[in-house]
């Protein structure tokens, strides 16, 4: 992935600034030649230069604060303060996509799948056969036909992200979604260049979402306790070329397999930025953590049920971590789309009374009309009079059904009239107003899973290893 890639150095607005210390002349307005030009105003040739020398004075100054901070000598450092020794690093990047390039397929709007673009190799789905020759030297977010069905199936070739691979990655385990993977990496106070600890790599989804906020010379130390799993997630890292900044471990680091290795992370004290534990009992790594965190670092734990979290709150206690919080989040997506609604009738219906078979008939025909023409079928809405002997007025005549089915099929609304006729508007609704606006209706379901994350700060204590603890305590 192109996030995992080294930086390059580019001109940025400091490089073409030409901001730099200007040295200064002793000898600057003290040159001795004073000639009759200067002997009209020599107050005014004084003052002159002594207002150059304090400007260059105070532009060395703010050069000076500007690129080495503020309570620094201008005298000592004035060589680094010169614009063109700070150029801009930029993450490059390539449109085209290359050989054995990682990329995202767009199926549809809910599947996405991923191919390395292979030369000579095929990628089928149910859209059809997709040579991969094709998607070489094609930019990313372009479309591509298939081979076969008269290229009548297509699909979108989009460049990878953390987010797209967490949705089209095969699932070894239940992974962690952008939107909690989003929360943890907030919450951790995770920066570039930091060294982080995973511990329950899975997937990989959310290893690759702390690899790109710890690039470009950051360091994540994830670890699995299943040796396939760790292999495939080497492998993976490998293939995306990011794996110069993790490092898989096979190790559990609750210390439970009884295989004569200790638990923890094995990297020494005060080692890690952050760590996140992924963990069925992740109070048992919570003393390792504190003896792996640095003074004032951060842990977050990710547990499906309430009752683990309330065990692992208890654990983080007794070990010294402060500033619990706790939080749930799930994502509810909506579907926007533009749509074309009629309008409401705002014209009073007349009230005739019992006997009054016009006025029923047209609201008949007015009601039908905006059954169908709302739900797009012919839904009728049936009238029953009161029993009073006008039921044949209240039926309506062949003529009238022809004008009903007529407007219904041209999407005409009919009315009733002040007079309990039929007024009609071409074209709309029954008051002849249609308004396009922006509907939003949720799906009917959410995808990820429940889960609480919890997050806590370590303190300044040094803390000392459990390991050594169980080994005093077994002898």
């Amino acid at each position: 992935m192109e996030f995992a890639g080294p930086l390059c150095k580019e001109q940025g607005v400091a490089t073409r600034s030409n901001i730099r210390v200007i040295p200064t002349n002793s000898e600057n307005g003290n040159n001795g030649s004073n000639n009759s030009s200067n002997l009209k105003a020599p107050a005014t040739a004084a003052s002159s230069s002594s207002l150059d020398g304090m400007l260059i004075e105070a532009a060395n100054k703010a050069a000076v604060d500007l690129f080495l901070g503020p309570n620094t000598s201008a005298e000592d450092n004035s060589e680094l303060a010169d614009g063109k020794l700070y150029p801009e690093h930029v993450l490059p990047t390539s449109p085209i996509i290359e050989a054995n390039s990682l990329v995202v397929v767009f199926e549809s709007f809910d599947n996405l799948n991923f191919v390395y673009a292979t030369p000579g190799a095929i990628f089928s789905n149910r859209n059809g056969h997709f040579a991969h020759d094709d998607f070489i030297g094609k930019p990313f977010g372009c479309k591509i036909r298939s081979c076969n069905n008269r290229g009548l199936g297509f699909l979108y070739l989009l460049r990878p992200t953390a987010e797209l691979w967490a949705r089209s990655l095969n699932h070894r385990t239940q992974i962690v979604h952008e939107l909690d993977a989003s929360m943890i990496v907030f919450y951790l106070h995770l920066r570039p260049n930091m060294v982080v600890c995973e511990s329950g790599t899975g997937s990989g989804a959310m290893s690759h979402a702390i690899i790109r906020t710890i690039a470009p010379k950051g360091r994540l130390h994830t670890f699995e306790f299943n040796q396939m799993r760790a292999e495939r997630a080497r492998d993976e890292f490998a293939k995306n070329k990011c794996d110069h900044l993790v490092t898989v471990h096979h190790r559990d680091v609750c210390g439970k397999v009884d295989d004569g290795s200790k638990g923890g992370f094995g990297l020494g004290p005060q080692a890690a930025h952050a760590i996140f534990l992924d963990l069925p009992e992740p109070w048992l790594a919570v003393p390792h953590a504190a003896y792996t965190l640095k003074p004032n670092g951060r842990l977050a734990s990710y547990s499906p049920c309430v009752e683990q979290t309330q065990r692992t709150i208890i654990a983080m206690r007794k070990a010294g971590f402060h500033s619990f919080r706790t939080i749930e989040v799930r994502l509810r997506e909506h579907f926007v789309d533009e749509v074309e609604l009629e309008l409401p009738p705002k014209a009073k219906l007349p009230r005739g009374d019992a006997t009054s078979g016009a006025t029923a008939a047209s609201t008949v025909r007015f009601l039908s009309t905006c059954a169908s023409t709302v739900s797009g079928g012919s839904t009728m809405i049936e009238y029953s009079g009161d029993d009073t002997g006008a039921e044949a007025d209240n039926e309506l005549t062949e003529a009238e059904t022809a004008e009903t089915e007529a407007t219904e099929a041209i999407g005409v609304g009919a009315a009733p009239g002040a007079d309990g006729g039929t007024g009609t508007s071409t074209g709309t609704s029954s008051n002849g107003k249609r308004k396009r606006m922006v509907c939003a209706r949720p799906f009917a379901t959410m995808r990820g899973h429940t889960a609480f994350l919890t997050f806590c700060t370590v303190g300044n204590k040094v803390h000392p290893d459990p390991n050594d603890k169980a080994s005093s305590t077994k002898s």
